[in-house]
């Protein structure tokens, strides 16, 4: 009776070990979409679909307490600079920068060159009314300048 029960209880360990086994890992990032947008992108959709897409993707992955996949944030990021919001874009690329320090050096990179002539017409942190507002305080002042 007793190697009986041995038996038993060695059977059901094993069977519970197996088990135990087959067990997949947890992913270490959630997507949520990403990769979708990031082909979206491509295709030249709509920025600000894609950017709604991926705002509500980061709050689905921060609600499930996932960890957001790397380039999320830069993604991001680079869809505020096409919308013309430089400010909001500094902030993501901010956020990736804290989350994935390896990227350090190519956010800064893309930070750089949006504050510099790399791109005219786009400058981090500017609205497109703002740009409006410039180009036309430049053109009166290069009219003025040639009146004289």
């Amino acid at each position: 009776m007793t190697q009986w029960v041995t038996l038993r209880s060695a059977a059901f360990l094993s069977a519970a070990g197996l088990l135990a086994g087959c067990a997949g890992p947890q992913p270490m990032y959630q997507w949520e979409g990403y990769q979708a947008q990031v082909y979206e992108y491509f295709k030249g959709e709509s920025k600000e679909a894609q950017i709604t897409a991926l705002e509500s993707g980061l709050e689905k992955i921060k609600a499930k307490g996932g960890s957001v996949p790397p380039g999320y944030h830069a993604q991001l990021g680079m869809l505020y600079l096409n919308v013309g919001k430089g400010d909001q874009m500094v902030k993501e690329f901010q956020t990736e920068k804290t989350l994935f320090p390896e990227s350090t050096p190519y956010m800064d990179f893309l930070m750089r060159n949006v504050k510099t002539d790399a791109r005219p017409d786009v400058t981090a942190g500017a609205t497109p009314q703002a740009k409006a507002d410039t180009t036309a305080a430049a053109k009166t002042e290069s009219t003025a300048g040639s009146a004289k």
